[in-house]
């Protein structure tokens, strides 16, 4: 007899549903949300598990990844396509809805996801802090603006090079904004040398990385969108025969989401930089080869 299960995870713990092929529940409890707690608890059960299945959310990635390379059957689901099947339920509860994703594994009304590798997450996640480091000195500086303004200062607009000395000159000896503007033009700073860190380590992966400079071959595309787009676009095509995946719904990497700005960078994958006698590239599909 054949298996199935359904995870309900949240930050702390995850509610476990276990059914078998004929819908009946065989196992229900809580694990803690943690690979190893989960496969302990599998491994403990010891019955033929068919699918697992888990909703995409922030811990999905690096649950699937433990349980998959542990040779469990993990799958993540689609997230609207679980949402619709758990509206069917009469109380929404964490451990109805490990119910339901069980019972979805059982009768395959599911949509697998693709889960992004660890290289990709991780250049992902270099490129959030940069972007987050960025947004929070561009307030900062619009702090400093309108502290000025309200004492009828006007800053302009200066170079980032000469914003701190600027406001230094505009603040002068007043002895309520020279305090001020001293600990804010402090933080600008540390967070200008922040950001030229994180900037570098962005330049050092885009460097070494072969399809990140295939991709800055194409007019208008730089280190941040090429790494952007690598970490983002995981299927590789010349976008005829098989879509790239669409961008994730918590928001863009910096560039236009539209699916013919996708076709275009991976057509310069598949061409090169549109010179004659081009082998195509190696992520090109097969179709295109």
């Amino acid at each position: 007899m054949k298996y199935y299960a359904g995870l309900d995870v949240s930050l702390e713990e995850t509610a476990v549903c276990v059914v078998d092929e004929g819908g009946r529940i065989v196992r229900e409890t809580r694990v803690a949300s943690e690979p190893t707690a989960l496969i302990a608890f599998f491994n403990q059960l010891d019955l033929p598990l068919e699918r697992i299945g888990l909703e995409a959310c922030s811990l999905s990635a690096w649950l699937h990844e433990g349980m998959t390379e542990a040779g469990l059957p993990a799958l993540c689901i689609e997230t609207r396509q679980a949402r619709a099947v758990m509206k069917t339920m009469p109380n929404k509860t964490d451990r109805n809805d490990a119910r339901g994703l069980a019972q979805m594994m059982r009768t395959g009304w599911y949509r697998v996801v693709h889960v992004k590798s660890a290289q990709s997450r991780s250049w992902r996640a270099l490129l959030v802090a940069r972007r987050t480091v960025l947004n929070k000195m561009r307030d900062m500086e619009n702090g400093v603006r309108a502290l000025l303004r309200e004492a009828g200062l006007k800053l302009g607009t200066p170079s980032r090079k000469d914003f701190a000395a600027r406001v230094r000159d505009l603040a002068g000896e007043d002895p309520v904004l020279k305090p001020l503007v001293t600990s804010l033009l402090a933080i600008i700073a540390t967070m200008v040398r922040e950001l030229a860190q994180l900037t570098k380590r962005i330049l050092a992966i885009v460097r070494d990385e072969p399809v990140c400079r295939q991709l800055m071959t194409a007019p208008g595309v730089g280190p941040l969108t090429a790494l952007a787009f690598r970490a983002t676009i995981v299927r590789w095509c010349c976008g005829r025969h098989d879509l790239p995946l669409p961008l994730e719904r918590t928001g863009r990497p910096g560039w236009p989401p539209r699916l013919r700005s996708h076709v275009r960078l991976l057509g310069t994958l598949r061409r090169g930089s549109g010179h004659e006698g081009r082998q195509p590239h190696p992520y090109a599909c097969r179709v295109c080869r």
